[in-house]
């Protein structure tokens, strides 16, 4: 790996930034850190706990610090919760510092991936109308990543693959 940079996957929930980012990190022999494992893990229970007990506003705020903490590493694969994007002092460090790389999928895809989940408290919550809104919001953010990785019909290897083929010509 010639560059010191994280290499950051961002996307909404059910993206596969989890999957493929743990694939890409063996590939690279880099270590790979899930942010929404490491705040689980500090927290001592699951997101959606978090959510119903503490509320998203403070979810939000302890996703904000262990994110921008966890990205002073450096030469790491980093998965992002869906929504730590749209944190616009975790936005700016990401674009300024990082390379990132947008696993994007067809609204259906994620919708059937997403439905009825109940570690997703954001999508559990919601119908399908609101999750359309939700994707479509978060798209224009997340369009601001460095990569766009269109994944509709790939395997995870092939995902990785793609990523990596950009990663090398980065």
């Amino acid at each position: 790996m010639k560059s010191k940079k994280n290499l950051v996957f961002i996307g909404m929930m059910g993206s596969g930034k989890s999957s493929i980012g743990s694939i890409v990190s063996k590939k690279l022999n880099i270590e790979f850190i899930d942010v929404d494992y490491e705040i689980e893990t500090k927290l001592g229970m699951k997101i959606t706990k978090i959510f119903e007990e503490k509320g998203e506003k403070y979810f939000r705020n302890i996703e904000e610090a262990i994110t921008l903490k966890i990205l002073k590493n450096k030469k790491k694969v980093i998965s992002l919760g869906g929504g730590a994007f749209l944190n616009k002092k975790v936005n700016k460090e990401i674009i300024e510092n990082h390379i990132s790389f947008w696993l994007n999928w067809d609204f259906k895809t994620l919708l059937n991936r997403i439905k009825n989940s109940h570690k997703r408290p954001i999508a559990f919550k919601s119908t399908k109308n609101e999750l359309i809104k939700i994707i479509n919001n978060r798209s224009i953010v997340y369009s601001k990543a460095h990569y766009k990785i269109d994944c509709e019909g790939l395997s995870k290897n092939e995902v990785a693959n793609n990523i990596l083929n950009m990663y090398e010509a980065h």
